[in-house]
């Protein structure tokens, strides 16, 4: 069974992941409706949270164990805790999101002030009163809470086992859109599960397909390349939870054929992204990946 599983790592990990995540989420809601209606999915939410995001950190440490025994924990440690990176890689993993969400903004501004962030809507929140202020911080703090918890849990499996599992085999472009795809299918059942205010007129698939898979794989192709470049998971982290507050704290308060319009998007500014950068690696000689450690699990 464990030389079976070696063989195929990569697979046993995704299918992992899933059946923890889903499963975990099943186990909480307990039959009820999909979406849910939102004074449950409020009530819910933190245990479908927790859930969710047990699927690839539990899967990522289980694979590591499984596959290279105590080694494979402390390369994982290892890369975990590197730190010591060139500052600029640090600016990439925090700066990305935000910066590719207010160049979305800023075209889509051209047609319509609705996909202005929520923030700044008019007498949503005015930060010169005492008790919106209150309420500034506290969605900003509530903004980085998730987003750290989110990409701490999450990239201890993409980032931890995944990417090194396909990476020697496959180009950046070919496992970020593996893994990005995947990383879009395993968020279905909880968005879908969270999201009974955002369908509106759009059919809920559509909806779904867009959400899921518009943005994410570019995202994760620009990840991998840090990756590469820099070999640190905790790097990883960060980038990944800057995606999510960014997303959290620049959303505009949109549903239906305007999301599907703001995820495509912000979607496209990301590749435009992906793409200049992997032209320009093309266009230099190519550095060496990180073979040793933190190149793979294997």
């Amino acid at each position: 069974m464990r030389s079976l599983i070696r063989r195929h790592r990569a697979t046993c990990y995704f299918a992992l992941a899933f059946a923890i995540s889903w499963g975990g989420i099943f186990a909480v809601v307990r039959g009820g409706a999909f979406p849910a209606p939102p004074e449950e999915a409020h009530r819910l939410f933190a245990l479908v949270y927790f859930a969710m995001l047990a699927g690839p950190a539990l899967a990522g440490l289980a694979m590591t164990v499984l596959v290279d025994g105590m080694s494979g924990l402390r390369d994982y440690r290892a890369r975990l805790l590197k730190w010591r990176v060139a500052p600029v890689w640090y600016a990439v993993a925090l700066l990305t999101a935000p910066l590719a969400l207010l160049l979305t903004w800023t075209a889509l501004s051209a047609f319509s002030a609705d996909f202005a962030p929520a923030l700044l809507g008019s007498g949503t929140i005015d930060p010169a009163g005492p008790v919106q202020a209150d309420n500034v911080k506290s969605f900003l703090l509530l903004a980085v809470a998730v987003g750290i918890g989110a990409g701490f849990f999450e990239e201890l499996g993409w980032t931890g086992f995944a990417i090194p599992t396909l990476l020697p085999r496959l180009t950046t472009l070919s496992t970020g859109l593996i893994v990005g795809l995947l990383w879009g299918a395993w968020h279905f059942l909880a968005v879908w599960w969270g999201s009974a205010n955002a369908f509106a007129s759009v059919p809920v698939p559509f909806f779904l397909l867009v959400a899921l898979f518009s943005f994410l794989p570019p995202y994760r192709v620009l990840m991998i390349r840090v990756y590469e470049r820099t070999g640190s998971l905790l790097v990883g982290i960060l980038m990944h939870a800057s995606l999510t507050a960014s997303m959290i704290i620049f959303g505009p308060s949109i549903k239906g054929a305007q999301s599907i319009v703001y995820n495509l998007a912000f979607a496209t500014t990301l590749w435009a992204i992906a793409a200049a950068v992997l032209a320009s690696d093309r266009m230099r000689r190519p550095a060496p990946r990180h073979s040793a450690s933190h190149a793979r699990v294997a």
